[in-house]
């Protein structure tokens, strides 16, 4: 029996098929979801879902948080934000990690240094998404 699976960003649903097995970023560390897995609501982390058995999500989607609920035989995430790891470039990420850097060193007060810091480790993990 597969597990269904659907992951939602706030723009759309990206995903929605059967999968054999999700590997989900969870707040207290990795987890593996296969169909018959206990009830579950938890948060995510940034990192990379890996689906086996769907074709459309070949090479990992990348997540910047959110949370994930396991009821029967289905799996929904709710990412922040959601993009294939295939969609991903460094050169472009190492550039606005140093955009990203500068302004923190140009903010004016703490709100926006706050703001800039967490594009950076946005970017970063992104950035070892890539490999």
């Amino acid at each position: 029996m597969p597990l269904h699976f659907e992951l939602v960003s706030p723009e759309q649903l990206l995903l929605s098929g059967e999968a054999e097995m999700v590997s989900l970023p969870g707040s207290e560390g990795d987890m593996g979801i296969l169909p018959g897995h206990a009830p579950l609501i938890t948060s995510l982390r940034p990192g990379v879902i890996e689906v086996e058995g769907m074709a459309d999500a070949a090479g990992g989607i990348f997540i910047a948080g959110g949370f994930a609920e396991v009821a029967g035989d289905r799996l929904t995430v709710l990412a922040e934000e959601a993009m294939p790891v295939a969609d991903l470039n460094r050169a472009d990420l190492e550039q606005r990690i140093k955009d990203a850097q500068e302004d923190v060193e140009d903010a004016k007060d703490d709100d926006t240094r706050r703001r800039a810091q967490q594009r950076i480790d946005n970017l970063r993990n992104m950035l070892s998404a890539v490999g």
